[in-house]
């Protein structure tokens, strides 16, 4: 639940008590958070609620089991990928990738997506032939 230092867990939630501060562990089985990048989804996570002076505050603890992409399913960005696979690999280098060589080189995005792909999206030695 938390770290006390050392301290006797029973001891703690009775301080806890003491201050108006009430802790409930959830018996969650999925958790997700939506981003704008994708979602972080948690299978079997530990979940506590902490309720202090009427604020509630939720802990998570665990690692995402997957992390799905930002509209995944939704049926226009899986047209928008089949057209990008029909265009050929130009897509498959990820754009932050292109920014990174773009300013790490100083080169137009245009030229830092052609040398990553020449190097087949390997960042250092696209930044390595264009300097």
């Amino acid at each position: 639940m938390f770290g006390g230092g050392g301290m006797n867990p029973r001891k703690m939630k009775q301080m806890m008590k003491q201050m108006g501060i009430d802790v409930d562990e959830i018996d969650a089985e999925r958790v997700v958070i939506e981003t704008g990048d994708g979602d972080l989804v948690f299978s079997e996570p530990q979940v506590t609620r902490m309720d202090a002076q009427g604020q509630q505050t939720y802990q998570i603890v665990g690692e995402p089991d997957e992390v799905v992409d930002a509209g995944a399913g939704d049926a226009d960005d899986a047209d928008d990928a089949d057209a990008a696979d029909a265009a050929g690999d130009a897509d498959a280098i990820p754009d932050s990738d292109v920014a990174i060589v773009a300013e790490r080189a100083g080169v137009p995005e245009s030229e830092a997506r052609a040398a990553l792909e020449a190097t087949d999206g390997d960042l250092a030695a696209a930044i390595a032939n264009l300097e």
